[in-house]
């Protein structure tokens, strides 16, 4: 396993990417207040990823301060990209975390370093860097400092109502750099969001900080992403979910139907057997042509959001878009998976 190359005091040629030097792995540890998760701190000569290619992410610039998620999101499209780790995609993503402890440090030596800075960096378009290990090592507010210190714009993406204690410290960044912020709300059924996102904060709850990033002053895009076929596609769970929304104050919304690739296909087809098994040869017929829905179901989908969509004056102004960018959502794009 890899991980032996990052033990303290090891140093590998084969060592994960970034982690080449003589301070990798520090301690695994199974804390009494996070009951059966595992923590891997390691240290990193780097913070910032560039995403190479020519595609919708490509030149776009990242950082990941953990890999793996205790949201533990059936669906969620980084799952495949802890196996690069010689973890599995399945129970390992859920519940082994990489944090990379000294991740701001990092961050301001490259900047320092760095004759072109990045316009804009993204985060949360691996793993959520509000995740609740965030409470934990309070790593995001380092590197919200770092960013808007160096002049450097910020796009947060993410699930975790943790976000709503560093509200101050983004507005603050806001009088300096560009700051967009996205909540990542896709169930609008209680009982649904605990079976398929069982480590997210509520719906209620995330609805709340949307509120409170609008009462701070800021724009709060809301990614109801993914829309699951025959679980959150009727009328009626949309028009909840565009209501409240709407009463939250969203700046602008958008919405996708679920994507299935590697890693995460085979761990939501497992769920969507033990919760509803009825479901389970449509979703094959639906995604018999690979990760995506069939292209008749996604322009059935986006006809009847538009209805919905314009039922609660949500529509996506090109000229809000511009306004306020709305962090990238490579849920629905190829990922590199090694941006570690």
């Amino acid at each position: 396993m890899r991980w032996d190359s990052q033990l303290v005091d090891a140093s590998d040629g084969d060592a994960l990417p970034g982690l080449e030097g003589s301070r990798g792995l520090i301690r695994r540890f199974d804390t009494p207040e996070f009951r059966g998760m595992e923590f891997l701190e390691v240290t990193s000569r780097s913070a910032l990823n560039k995403v190479p290619g020519n595609g919708f992410m490509g030149g776009a610039w990242t950082i990941n301060p953990y890999r793996g998620c205790q949201h533990a999101c059936v669906y969620c499209f980084a799952r495949n990209t802890h196996t690069y780790l010689d973890l599995d995609a399945g129970a390992d993503f859920d519940s082994r975390v990489v944090v990379k402890v000294n991740v701001a440090d990092a961050l301001d030596a490259e900047l320092t370093r760095k004759r072109e800075r990045p316009e804009r960096v993204l985060l949360g378009t691996n793993t959520d860097p509000y995740q609740r290990a965030e409470g934990r090592y309070r790593l995001m507010p380092g590197i919200i400092g770092t960013l808007a210190r160096h002049g450097v714009g910020i796009s947060i993406l993410t699930k975790g109502s943790l976000l709503r204690r560093d509200i101050p410290l983004l507005a603050e960044a806001a009088e300096r750099v560009p700051v967009d912020l996205a909540m990542s709300i896709a169930v609008f059924d209680d009982a649904l969001q605990a079976s398929v996102e069982p480590g997210t904060p509520t719906t209620a709850a995330r609805l709340a900080t949307v509120r409170a990033i609008r009462d701070a002053g800021l724009a709060c895009t809301v990614l109801m992403m993914p829309v699951l076929p025959w679980l959150t596609d009727s009328e009626e769970h949309l028009d909840q979910a565009f209501a409240a929304l709407a009463e939250a104050g969203a700046t602008a919304v958008h919405t996708t139907a679920l994507h299935l690739r590697s890693g995460a296909r085979e761990w939501y087809l497992a769920w969507l057997r033990r919760e509803h098994p009825h479901l389970v040869s449509r979703y094959e017929e639906l995604y018999t042509g690979g990760a995506n829905a069939t292209r008749d179901y996604q322009d059935w989908l986006r006809d009847r959001v538009r209805d919905v969509r314009r039922r609660h004056r949500l529509e996506v102004h090109e000229e809000r878009r511009r306004r306020h960018p709305a962090p990238v959502p490579a849920a629905v794009e190829e990922i590199e998976p090694t941006l570690f």
